[in-house]
């Protein structure tokens, strides 16, 4: 194919990933991930950095995923040291969903501690799903760092990614519920209690395991005291 012929490609669909609709860019993106061409990846990844429809996100991803992962792999890689935080967590996403191997030299500790939620979680979810064999329990040791941090949903995001490593993070949770404050206690639990029984809920675990971290730390009442 021409240079000239592949620039042209490349101008089209980057124009109709622009369209106004956000049901017209989703069509772009299903199109280009339908009838895949290389010449097609450097506008779907420059894309996914301001793309702000999440259906459309998704599409883009899904389309990326339909292309060699000999040319999206290295972009992809490439892109998650980007400065704009929705660059790095779609690219992260991507890899993820791509799930070739060499996708896990994308995965540093700056994006697991990523100040950018969003990143981060992008980073835990792709960490897990792109560690190498052997690598789990290490892997479980940098996430632990995080626990009792952020929101329900940060948290939650947390629990995901070391109950997908399973037995891996089982060390290191026990390690977390005997040594941490009273928060990172409580999610530390909440996670066990989850790999023991994934059924149970994020909500219902976490409450459990708040409760009983309190009354383990409550103040015990001398016996003196007790009788008056």
């Amino acid at each position: 194919m021409s240079t000239a012929h592949r620039t042209e490609a490349h101008t089209r669909l980057r124009e109709a990933l622009v369209a106004a609709p956000p049901s017209a860019r989703l069509q772009a993106a299903l199109s280009a991930g339908t009838y895949p061409d290389p010449d097609y990846v450097e506008a779907l990844v420059e894309r996914c950095a301001i793309e702000p429809d999440f259906y459309v996100r998704d599409m883009l991803t899904w389309s990326l995923t339909r292309h060699p992962a000999s040319i999206t792999v290295p972009r992809l890689i490439e892109e998650t040291r980007s400065a704009n935080g929705q660059a790095r967590s779609q690219a992260l996403h991507t890899l993820s969903k791509i799930g070739d191997p060499r996708g896990w030299t994308a995965i540093t500790p700056e994006l697991l501690h990523d100040s950018d939620e969003e990143v981060a979680r992008s980073a835990w979810r792709a960490a897990v799903a792109l560690v190498p064999e052997g690598g789990e329990a290490e892997l479980a040791r940098v996430l632990s760092m995080r626990l009792g941090r952020g929101d329900r949903d940060v948290q939650l995001s947390l629990s995901r990614s070391l109950v997908d490593l399973g037995e891996a993070a089982l060390p290191v949770l026990a390690d977390a519920a005997r040594r941490g404050d009273e928060h990172v206690q409580a999610h530390a639990i909440a996670t066990e209690r989850l790999i023991d029984d994934p059924d149970e809920g994020f909500d219902t675990a976490i409450f459990e395991a708040k409760r009983y971290v309190a009354l383990k730390n409550a103040p015990t009442i001398p016996d003196g005291l007790a009788d008056r």
